[in-house]
């Protein structure tokens, strides 16, 4: 059995915050860490999140789910008129990640052929806990895991979230908070605090105990309770 299970929020790239929240949380062997999507773009280390991911994945205790944004990254490599757009929502800094010195201008194909494999392959859509349920986006209230809509899972935004006929509690990112704080309607909670901006933070949330972890790309770091952050949909300002 899993000591704790812990939902971390979008990372983007900023893999000074990774390091310093998985040195706060201090995961022990028997934990379980669910990632919410979007790895990459707009932070300025791409490739060294996904190494990082690969790394717990391969230790076993890491269910990545996937993002918009690595939705984005994988249409950019099949469609080339994709690219383009990816480039615009933050793929220029994930393509820059993946540079060495022997390359002048990096390109989309010199992303690693294992970081492609788990963004693809290994990355789920949805996960599932007893109490609780796991999503990059958002659900449809009366409709299956199983059965949601890409546009709901990937891209609808959580101020529109509504209690899901499982009655479990739903956890995800995407929606970023220029508070640097996560949202929490009770049935719903959003863990998208914005680590890219210079504001922003990444957070962690166990979700038996209601701890939260929080981490900067400045190495800073807080700690509250998930209970601090209760709020009403009605109240809820969004901010793109």
């Amino acid at each position: 059995m899993f000591m704790r299970i812990l939902a971390i929020g979008d990372i983007h790239g900023c893999s000074k915050a990774f390091d310093t929240l998985i040195d706060m949380v201090s995961i022990q062997p028997d934990d379980r860490v669910i990632t919410l999507g979007d790895y990459v773009d707009r932070g300025p280390d791409s490739k060294g999140v996904i190494d990082r991911l690969i790394y717990l994945y391969n230790q076993g205790q890491l269910i990545p789910l996937r993002g918009n944004h690595e939705i984005m990254m994988l249409a950019a490599r099949s469609h080339p008129n994709s690219l383009d757009t990816w480039k615009i929502c933050g793929g220029q800094q994930t393509i820059l990640s993946y540079q060495n010195s022997s390359r002048k201008k990096p390109k989309i194909n010199h992303i690693l052929p294992e970081h492609w494999e788990f963004v693809e392959q290994t990355c789920l859509d949805y996960w599932e806990e007893e109490t609780h349920f796991f999503v990059h986006a958002n659900v449809a209230p009366n409709i299956p895991l199983s059965k949601q809509s890409n546009h709901h899972l990937f891209w609808e935004k959580f101020y529109s979230a509504k209690p899901h006929y499982s009655g479990k509690t739903m956890v995800c990112g995407h929606t970023s908070q220029k508070s640097g704080k996560p949202v929490n309607f009770g049935y719903a909670i959003c863990l998208d605090t914005r680590v890219y901006s210079p504001k922003g933070w990444l957070t962690c949330l166990d979700i038996n105990t209601g701890k939260i972890w929080q981490a900067n790309q400045q190495g800073k770091r807080r700690e509250s309770w998930i209970d601090e952050f209760i709020s009403s949909p009605r109240h809820f300002n969004y901010a793109p």
